[in-house]
């Protein structure tokens, strides 16, 4: 079971499991806000609510065996991965992994499906800098499915662009990325992105609807909240984030369209993500840590971090 954190007068506190009897006695209010402490029980709420509405409101024929593949082989991997490395099992990051994968990847084979998991979360152990791993799983998986094969796609479109999606995913998105340090971020995405769309409206001629219409796209909005802003591919520092979002709306821009791709931004966040390691040699800021994770001392050197996964649990 995963050790809770509980903080008492600013200090953070595990929990161990035999200690989980202490909550039984405690108020649900109390009991939710400790839990929502952490941003990631956030992104797990609102992902799977997405993930519900996709398949009982949107109707997008989601099927059952997607949803159970992508989180089965994700946790499963990360799992293993856990094993190999010798770190604490967490299934929290895999989860909101499997649930972002599920909510824009489409396909027909289950086998994929599959493979999107074992990708996304086999991508943090392969691909590091510096104990840090480069690519937002999620984001890996959907990009290397949807370029080697014609059965899997990535389905930006089919979340449309109603109002009131736009207005509920901005508030719960904002709320995520607040938690998590990273509003700002989702922010200058979307206002690097609202500036290239509406000029080229402008320079078009087209009517201010098309740009607004554009910006309420509920993807578009998936990825600023749930994707771009994952604090562990994202740049240490405030205005390193900044200006890494500004570059990835730049380059998913001309992506979709230049080149005529609908998920520009999803193949854009692959290319970038390569630079961060550049922003963070360039502006040096602390690491971030999940509230469950100890802080290593200032001081100590980044190749005596441990090996591993940085984003999950640190062994006790």
């Amino acid at each position: 079971m995963v050790d809770l954190i509980e903080y008492e007068r600013g200090a953070q506190v595990a929990v161990s499991p035999r200690g989980l009897s202490r909550f039984r006695s405690m108020p649900v209010s109390k009991i939710i806000s400790a839990l929502f402490r952490d941003p990631r029980h956030f992104q797990i709420t609102a992902l799977s609510t997405l993930v519900l509405l996709g398949a009982f409101y949107y109707a997008f024929g989601l099927p059952l065996w997607h949803v159970l593949s992508c989180v089965g082989s994700t946790v499963a991997t990360q799992f293993v991965g856990d094993k190999i490395t010798g770190r604490r099992f967490d299934a929290r990051s895999p989860l909101i992994s499997a649930l972002s994968i599920t909510l824009l990847l489409r396909t027909g084979s289950i086998w994929l499906s599959l493979a999107a998991g074992i990708i996304a979360i086999g991508s943090k152990y392969v691909v590091r800098w510096r104990g840090k791993h480069i690519f937002n799983p999620a984001n890996v998986a959907l990009v290397i499915l949807a370029l080697a094969f014609d059965s899997a796609w990535v389905s930006p479109g089919q979340w449309g662009a109603a109002p009131w999606l736009a207005i509920a995913l901005f508030g719960v998105g904002g709320a995520v990325t607040k938690k998590a340090s990273r509003w700002d971020v989702s922010l200058a995405f979307l206002a690097s992105y609202a500036a290239l769309v509406l000029a080229r409206a402008l320079w078009l001629g087209d009517p201010l609807s098309i740009p607004v219409h554009q910006l309420q796209s509920g993807a578009l909005l998936v990825f600023a909240f749930f994707m771009i802003s994952d604090p562990k591919t994202t740049p240490n520092a405030r205005l390193a984030r900044v200006i890494y979002a500004a570059l990835v709306a730049i380059v998913g821009f001309t992506i979709q369209f230049a080149l005529f791709k609908s998920a520009g931004v999803i193949f854009a966040l692959v290319l970038t993500a390569p630079l961060v390691p550049f922003f963070d040699n360039l502006f040096p800021a602390s690491r971030y840590y999940w509230p469950n994770q100890i802080r290593k001392p200032v001081s100590q050197s980044p190749v005596a971090q441990p090996e591993g996964v940085s984003h999950d649990t640190v062994q006790t």
